[in-house]
């Protein structure tokens, strides 16, 4: 097997790798690495790594030692000199020896990069703890619901004053209210997953045609659409109302933008290639935007936005969002925000065949 061959696998990684021999001399690089360095393997073969850092001597030092086997692995901070890209790249670098002699492979990790894979990671993790939350206590409140509204009907029946029938229907309408928010809280897992052939601009015209309808005017919802991307496969409904759940999210927070006539709401798509995320690598992804020009997500929340019962809005429910990354997150995909006031993006990332 050549040696070229040996490395393909690395082509799989998410991260810049590179494979090198002797002081820094180049066998190969992933096509990761060549994505950040802006220059083809090919170019990159046999040409000397460290001059590629702000600051060559520690991965000089890092060399010997991988090769005198003074360590298995060696992990540092360094500054990447992006030729091509006339920028610097801070990276995490890790430095390890093959089994060949003479040969060290070393990773570089952009700390960008990094960052945000622990922030997926995190918001993953937050994300299911938050289903079973949800689900447990919703089913702990829903038992006992039906009982008191029966209770209440009973007593009310029972009641010779009928001026008193006013304190049992505020029990009997309380119970109701509850038990919509019961229902919108289990309805995602209680709904089956219906899947079928999507485009995804026709959810994004649906979502379009809802929003205009409910605020005629003061409002644009521009369109920004990238139409080579691909249908795939998914619940059409599901992406409805998670990116409806968005789009109503702001234009409540248009308010003031709209009695005044300049409220904005973009849909864009696009296509991303090679992109991580949800700790995986995937050849194309659908990238979806929905951007308002409101007052920005309060910083009270914005850490918690996604969160169950957390609204920035007087006498929201608090679970357009949970609901919207729950049935996004069983696309594969994720949703991230960006905001400051004057500029609201809420980024939907779904993988693509």
């Amino acid at each position: 097997m050549s040696k070229v061959a040996r490395f393909q696998a690395f082509d799989l990684l998410a991260t810049p790798v590179a494979v090198m021999q002797g002081q820094g001399r180049i066998l190969f690089v992933n096509a990761a690495l060549e994505d950040a360095l802006g220059m083809s393997r090919r170019t990159l073969y046999d040409m000397h790594l460290p001059d590629f850092f702000l600051d060559p001597q520690p991965l000089m030092t890092a060399l010997l030692g991988a090769q005198s086997n003074e360590f298995a692995a060696l992990r540092y901070e360094a500054q990447l000199r992006r030729l091509h890209h006339e920028d610097i790249l801070p990276v995490h670098v890790i430095v390890a020896a093959t089994d060949e002699p003479d040969e060290v492979i070393v990773e570089l990790m952009p700390v960008e990069q990094q960052t945000r894979q622990e922030r997926e990671e995190r918001l993953l993790d937050q994300a299911q703890a938050n289903k079973e939350l949800i689900r447990n206590l919703a089913h702990e409140i829903k038992n006992p619901l039906g009982g008191i509204r029966g209770s209440a009907q009973l007593l009310e029946m029972e009641l010779d004053d009928k001026e008193l029938t006013e304190y049992t229907q505020v029990i009997i309408h309380e119970a109701d209210r509850l038990q919509t928010l019961v229902d919108r809280l289990l309805a995602p897992h209680r709904r089956p997953h219906v899947v079928g052939d999507v485009n995804i601009h026709e959810v994004c015209e649906r979502v379009r045609a809802l929003i205009l309808a409910e605020f005629p005017r003061g409002l644009k919802v521009l369109r920004d659409y990238d139409i080579s991307i691909p249908e795939f496969r998914g619940d059409r409904e599901q992406l409805i109302q998670a990116v409806l759940n968005i789009a109503h999210n702001a234009a409540q927070a248009l308010q003031e933008r709209i009695a005044q006539g300049d409220g904005q709401i973009t849909l864009r798509t696009r296509i991303l290639r090679q992109v991580t995320f949800g700790k995986q690598r995937y050849r194309l992804a659908l990238e979806l935007h929905v951007m308002d020009n409101g007052p920005g997500v309060p910083d009270s929340i914005k850490d918690r936005i996604f969160f169950p019962l957390i609204s920035g809005r007087e006498g929201g429910s608090g679970l357009g969002l949970t609901l919207a990354q729950t049935f996004v997150q069983q696309h594969h995909g994720m949703i991230e925000c960006d905001s400051e006031p004057g500029r609201t993006d809420f980024k939907i990332l779904i993988p693509l065949p």
